[in-house]
């Protein structure tokens, strides 16, 4: 792992300190000396790698508490290997700080992410950390096991499936909106599943033994939904009344004048990082079934029967 910052400190020795713990003693990372690191081979198995960057002011809030981001950056990489079936084991970091972050705010971070590797049994094999005048940057690659041919792709759904999900839908919405101070957040638990989302690896046996294809819900379940529907070649529709919401959720769709223009922002906000997935007949325990797929192309969505026009699927960023 390599350091640079143009402030005088000693960045290796920053490193050692702040980043070597999270090693966790794996001999491939060569305790962070090195600069690059080998990733140990598994019998049987294929090696699954994700990536994903969070900016803050795009991501996360300008001003976010750096243990925070450094958790959910673990947190939304994890859910890319769930929604893969993969069991995580390594991962590489890279962070651009900006001048305002001073030792306690790197410290912060590293403690952070620390925890998280350490509650999801990853090690940190390697990566960069640099200075930058621009926002706060993090991206981490993570890397994870599946049985060889096994993982499950978006593509892979076939006409007459079902479409589900596993979770509830909407909290990462009104997550954002309530740190925005736009929606009431009474017990703080849409303010939680936005800042740290809960990647869905405890599903990981049961999507190898019965998924035809999945990804996990970072767009928009209707982004994402559409998605699978496109990689796969078929036309997928969603029932947007029977999406599952946590009963905070559900309190907040009871009280808008406009229930369709409500479920259409659940189902597009994004942020959730639950898992949406074709399964062949009924959804296993923990998922909720959704809609189909059939054959043609696009998104349809409806409420209550009733064709809904959906402008945005989702989050975009260009």
């Amino acid at each position: 792992m390599s350091g640079r910052r143009n402030n005088g400190d000693d960045e290796f020795g920053e490193i050692a300190r702040l980043f070597r713990p999270l090693t966790g003693g794996a001999p491939g990372a060569f305790d962070l000396l090195d600069d690059a690191a080998i990733v140990p081979q598994r019998a049987g198995c294929d090696l699954v790698v994700t990536k994903d960057a969070i900016v803050e002011g795009v991501h996360f809030p300008a001003g976010e508490a750096p243990d925070l981001v450094a958790r959910k950056l673990v947190r939304v990489n994890l859910s890319d290997l769930a929604a893969k079936t993969a069991e995580p084991f390594g991962c590489f970091l890279a962070v651009a700080w900006p001048a305002r972050f001073g030792e306690p705010e790197r410290a912060a971070f590293a403690r952070g992410l620390g925890d998280d590797l350490q509650a999801f049994g990853v090690a940190l094999l390697g990566g960069d950390t640099v200075s930058t005048p621009g926002p706060f940057t993090a991206s981490l690659t993570a890397m994870g096991w599946v049985p060889s041919g096994g993982m499950v792709r978006r593509a892979g759904a076939r006409a007459g499936d079902i479409l589900a999900v596993s979770g509830t839908i909407g909290d990462g919405a009104l997550g954002l909106a309530a740190l925005r101070g736009e929606v009431e957040d009474v017990d703080g638990w849409f303010a939680s599943r936005y800042r740290l989302p809960t990647p869905r690896l405890e599903h990981r046996d049961v999507l190898r033994a019965q998924a035809r294809a999945a990804a996990d819900v970072s767009d928009g379940l209707v982004a994402d939904a559409g998605h699978i529907a496109r990689a796969s070649c078929l036309r997928v529709m969603l029932d947007l009344e029977r999406i599952p919401l946590a009963p905070a959720a559900r309190r907040w769709l009871h009280a808008q004048t406009d229930r369709d223009a409500a479920l259409l922002r659940l189902a597009t906000g994004g942020d959730d990082y639950e898992i949406v997935c074709a399964f062949g007949a009924s959804a296993p325990d923990g998922f909720t079934a959704i809609g189909g797929f059939s054959a043609g192309a696009g998104v349809e969505a409806r409420i209550d029967g009733r064709p809904v026009a959906v402008a945005r699927g989702g989050w975009r960023h260009f």
